[in-house]
């Protein structure tokens, strides 16, 4: 059914082994020579004349069988096409008549005569393949006479740089040093790191840091001192430098458990125990005691410091003592206040100080003292703590907030229970120029109104209930200066409670010395005296009195709030930018990086910032959403500024609020 298709697929066959000798002869050169362009050259022009081949025979095989068959008798074109049932059985005849005189030996006779082997296509080939042999025998005999001219150059070409990390920590750690590959390390803070070439030969290297900066590396080495994390990049991989910060010595002081210690009346001895630890050494460790005997503002303090002794591990101090009263010195009423203070062996050594810890032997019950001939009424209550005892609190407070990361609540409670102190201080001492209430206290407000009149008289309220409160100071039989004095330690009394009440005990400490100097004047003094004097006012300048010189004069207006911009115009720039696949501003790489060096704190976000910038540094587009992430990460919340704006009030407006204010429909 589909014979003429098999004839002619037979004649095909025998056409492409026909000039099968050509294409291989023609690729034998380029095989030889190893050229790649040439083999594939030769490789399309095959491709073509195997197409030209093909429409050849589907265009000749019938012309070629009535050519080289007489027994066809001229009609082979009935093989294709046969419309007519005479012509369908004339094909049948010529079918039998080819199945039998047809064979595979006639096949390629007829081939031979009609397909030449095409071998004059084959000259030209082999022409082109000698010339560009030749071409390379001259650029080898010139590469050769040039390397044996220069043969350092060539083999310095051919040799990889080998690179050599060394990371060599701080004396002080007692750490070895570390040699190897490139890798990723973490080092102690203060550390130096080195990077050399094995072979130096190789030629100079660059090394990419991720804040921008770069080291050469070639016949000297690159050095760095390690002062915080980053990464560096090397022949396209990227290599972690991790900085482990110097922590500062943790003081725990496991006896007294109490910050505050009430020690029995009985009690013979009192108990210390207390463990420093650092991550190298620590050098120095010493406990200071103060002893505090007396009362009121006539309080002596004894100081002495005690070094604790070093153990068999550097890193680590344990002390513990069982101490007795006498070796204290403690009597009935004292207090002991003692802290810990440790340095370690840095290079920049931290100081840490423990919280200060209290150790009380209480007094026994007794009478008041008599009061003094100037204040007859000024000894308070032993519950009531003296200015003295306020501002070694706020001190304390001060230097542990300091020494230590103290957070919010802790600082906030101390804060108020010196305020509290403080404020119940100011309230006993207000006493003395008629003060009756306070505003933060609960006492009792004119408790001598519970008598009432006889029984059938007239009641006076006026002058049975009521006093005076226009003039406070006048209930009081003080002269005019104590009272002054008085004044000038209430003020201050009151200024040190409102700046400890708003957690600023630094600013809270100078009006609590104003108010100790107050209240020892006045203990001090059994009269005080002060010369009255009228109000005498600055001497007028005659010499620029209506001249209209307002040199150094001040404005009494208000300064509006100025716009403070909480992104830089350049980083706006930046992140506007890197919306879109645009260019860049210039030096936007130094506007990111310290950008992020500034506002990312943490070592993570830091690097990745880092990456992200190096990664856009280097064309890549996909990059640049992550890296304005990070540029918008570190943009803290914007301050709200107040500005005052002038509002015109004017008949209409009046109205308009006034109508408001009554419900009317507009």
């Amino acid at each position: 059914m589909h014979a003429d298709a098999d004839i002619a697929r037979r004649i095909w066959r025998a056409a492409l082994l026909r000039r099968l000798p050509l294409w291989v002869l023609g690729a034998l050169p380029w095989l030889s020579l190893r050229l790649l362009p040439g083999l594939l050259a030769w490789a399309a022009w095959c491709m073509w004349d195997g197409a030209r081949l093909r429409q050849r025979v589907n265009a000749g095989w019938i012309g070629w069988l009535d050519a080289d068959m007489p027994e066809l008798e001229d009609s082979s074109a009935l093989l294709v096409d046969a419309d007519t049932p005479l012509a369908k059985l004339q094909r049948e005849r010529l079918l039998a008549r080819i199945a039998e005189r047809l064979d595979a030996r006639t096949v390629r006779a007829i081939v031979r005569r009609h397909v030449d082997m095409g071998l004059s296509w084959l000259a030209p080939w082999l022409v082109f393949a000698a010339i560009v042999w030749y071409v390379g025998q001259q650029g080898a005999a010139a590469s050769t006479a040039q390397a044996q001219g220069k043969p350092a150059t060539v083999a310095k070409a051919a040799v990889v740089p080998e690179l050599v990390v060394t990371a060599i920590p701080p004396f002080y750690t007692g750490l070895a040093r570390s040699e190897g590959a490139p890798r990723h390390l973490e080092l102690p803070e203060g550390s130096k790191t080195t990077w050399c070439l094995k072979n130096p030969e190789a030629g100079q290297t660059i090394l990419e840091l991720s804040d921008g900066r770069t080291l050469n590396v070639g016949d000297k080495c690159a050095e760095l001192s390690a002062s915080e994390s980053l990464f560096w990049r090397w022949r396209g991989a990227r290599y972690t430098l991790k900085v482990i910060p110097d922590a500062p010595p943790q003081i725990t002081v496991s006896q007294p458990t109490q910050m505050i210690q009430e020690l029995k009346p009985e009690a013979k001895g009192a108990a210390m125990a207390l463990t420093v630890r650092d991550d190298y050494a620590v050098r120095r460790a010493t406990l200071h005691l103060t002893l505090a005997r007396g009362s009121g503002e006539n309080i002596k303090f004894t100081d002495s410091e005690l070094p604790i002794p070093a153990s068999n591990d550097p890193r680590v101090r344990n002390w513990s003592r069982q101490w007795t009263l006498a070796e204290l010195g403690m009597e009935p009423g004292d207090e002991l206040y003692f802290f810990v203070r440790a340095v370690d062996n840095a290079a920049k050594p931290h100081t840490v100080q423990s919280p200060t810890y209290t150790l009380r032997l209480p007094a026994p019950e007794q009478e008041e003292d008599e009061q003094t001939s100037a204040m007859p009424m000024l000894v308070k209550p032993q519950s009531l703590r003296s200015q003295r005892q306020i501002i070694i609190d706020t001190e304390q407070l001060i230097a542990d907030m300091k020494a230590t990361r103290m957070n919010a609540g802790e600082v906030r409670a101390r804060s108020e229970a010196i305020a509290a102190d403080q404020a119940q201080l100011r309230r006993r001492y207000g006493q003395f120029l008629g003060e009756e209430s306070t505003l933060f206290g609960g006492e009792e407000e004119h408790d001598d109104h519970d008598d009432h009149a006889a029984p059938g008289k007239p009641l006076d309220v006026l002058h049975e209930f009521g006093h005076a409160h226009d003039e406070a100071e006048n209930a009081t039989m003080y002269d005019e200066g104590t009272k002054k004095i008085l004044r000038r330690a209430l003020v201050a009394m009151w200024d040190a409670e409102k700046a400890l009440r708003a957690i600023t005990p630094k600013t809270a400490l100078a009006p609590e010395l104003k108010a100790l100097e107050a209240i020892k004047e006045l203990q001090q003094a059994d009269r005080i005296y002060l010369h009255k004097t009228a109000f005498v006012p600055p001497p007028i300048k005659e010499d620029i009195r209506m001249t209209g010189d307002v040199v150094g004069a001040a404005s009494y207006r208000r300064e509006q709030g100025e716009s403070q911009d909480a992104i830089p115009l350049p980083l706006r720039e930046l992140v506007t930018a890197l919306l879109n696949e645009g260019p860049l501003p210039a030096l936007w790489t130094r506007t990111a990086h310290d950008w992020v060096r500034e506002r990312l704190v943490d070592d993570e976000q830091r690097l990745a910032a880092q990456r992200a910038i190096q990664d856009v540094a280097d064309g890549c587009l996909r990059c640049r959403p992550a890296l304005r992430a990070w540029l918008r990460a570190g943009v803290a919340q914007a301050p709200v500024i107040l500005q005052a704006k002038p509002v015109a009030q004017t008949p209409f407006t009046k109205a308009w609020h006034q109508r408001d204010a009554k419900g009317e429909p507009k």
